[in-house]
């Protein structure tokens, strides 16, 4: 058996000590206790998150299509349409032509915002329970992350 000499090949002594190895443990442990939530509401969380998405858009009268949910859920396409239709088998969303017979809105059914007023305050709660050990400079670090998502985003709009 070979050993892999990670003292040359990496810049950390040890996983832990990588910050993009610390952010894809702590986001699972994070997906793992939001799914513990939206489990016994019947949703997985990308759906939740397509679900909140639509009722976001529409409540800020902001067009519900795919391309939209897409963007701001930063789900590619095929996944997006995936899940909306899985949503619409649900009768948690209704899709409907635009003026562009190309692309469709999708708005909550009244099933779908049942379900989004129970799966939100449930995630919040979550997510609270979940970073109530950080901080004040710890929550700055969060809000850190959040300059960095905008900025790769941007990036990624202009590539």
């Amino acid at each position: 058996m070979t050993q892999f000499d990670f003292d040359r090949s990496s810049a950390f002594p040890a996983p832990e000590d990588s910050p993009g190895f610390l952010l894809w443990h702590v986001s699972t442990l994070w997906r793992r206790a939001i799914e513990g939530v939206l489990k016994p509401l019947g949703l997985t969380h990308p759906q939740f998150v397509i679900l909140a998405t639509v009722g976001w858009l529409t409540r800020s009268d902001q067009s519900a299509t795919q391309a939209a949910i897409g963007r701001q859920a930063s789900l590619d396409p095929n996944t997006t349409s995936q899940i909306l239709r899985g949503l619409q088998a649900k009768d948690l969303i209704e899709r409907s032509r635009t003026i562009d017979e190309r692309s469709k809105c999708s708005s909550l059914t009244p099933k779908g915002s049942q379900k989004l007023a129970e799966a939100l305050p449930a995630v919040e709660k979550a997510d609270a329970h979940f970073f109530a050990a950080l901080n004040l400079s710890e929550i700055n670090a969060i809000e850190a992350l959040q300059r960095l998502a905008n900025l790769k985003s941007d990036s990624a709009k202009n590539h």
